[in-house]
């Protein structure tokens, strides 16, 4: 497996990964997102890296093994032997959500952690999903047996009272109490290429903002709006921290588009009068 990123600049790369529909190789796409703070990154080092690990783990792999012995030996392998887990210590640190860093340190987040095993996962022709779990990205295979859910980042298999135990808090937020209740299957649908890439950038967005460092987080907000175009909210976000750098322009041209396309936002006022001081500064 050969990536060829060299000849375009990070953000066009990441457009022509992204361009088309939700088979675009998402771990190409995940490990792009670090070539902007890693400008001499080699990126061919993580195909070649997952790679290696591939071909350990099918040696390990009983020939004609069930997909539940398969799961097994994949565990022990990532979790154990490997030692992949989540990062408690620094668990904001950006490096987490940057591929190649993974690769080399075997710690991250979850849904990083499950970017990688995915990917194992999927070489052993198991059914292996992501899944947007709120709060925390789980991973879901389904196998003859049934259902499993994978923590990545504890490398626990979780149970269903788990999983309705960490689906409680959140059912509020969603309208799910009461009458609208709804089971813990609901939580468990699975993410598509788009839905995780969406997620990294989320968390990478976070953090920045919470650095005040608008210049990575308007790197993160690029690629927001290329992943997922019809999100005005996200061409709203760009629009508001081009603004906090000074581009009046960009920023007046993406919270225009914005208004356009959602005037009765709950937010248009606000963004309306946002405008309007570009427009007279």
């Amino acid at each position: 497996m050969t990536w060829t990123p060299q000849t375009h600049s990070p953000l066009a790369y990441f457009a022509m990964l992204v361009a088309d529909d939700d088979d675009f190789p998402l771990l190409e796409t995940v490990a792009s997102l670090a070539m902007d703070e890693y400008p001499d990154l080699d990126l061919n080092m993580v195909p070649n890296a997952l790679d290696r690990l591939v071909q350990r783990l099918h040696r390990r792999v009983p020939a004609k093994a069930a997909p539940v012995e398969r799961l097994r030996v994949l565990n022990q392998y990532f979790f154990v032997d490997l030692g992949f887990q989540g990062n408690l210590n620094n668990y904001y640190d950006p490096d987490n959500s940057y591929v190649h860093q993974v690769l080399a340190t075997r710690r991250g987040i979850p849904i990083s952690l499950a970017v990688i095993w995915l990917e194992l996962a999927n070489s052993l022709d198991l059914q292996a999903h992501g899944v947007s779990f709120p709060g925390h990205f789980l991973c879901k295979l389904v196998l003859p047996e049934g259902q499993v859910v994978v923590d990545p980042f504890a490398g626990a298999t979780l149970s269903r009272e788990d999983l309705s135990e960490r689906a409680e808090p959140f059912k509020a937020q969603f309208g799910l109490t009461g009458d609208n209740d709804a089971p813990v299957d609901s939580f468990l649908q699975p993410a598509s290429n788009r839905d995780i890439v969406v997620r990294v950038l989320s968390n990478l967005r976070e953090i920045h903002r919470s650095h005040d460092d608008s210049q990575r987080e308007l790197a993160v907000h690029e690629r927001l709006v290329l992943v997922s175009p019809k999100r005005w909210e996200y061409r709203r976000d760009r629009g508001l921290c081009a603004a906090r750098l000074g581009d009046k322009r960009s920023a007046a041209r993406d919270l225009s588009v914005y208004l356009r396309e959602v005037p009765t936002a709950p937010d248009a006022p606000q963004v309306s009068a946002a405008l309007l001081q570009l427009q007279q500064s």
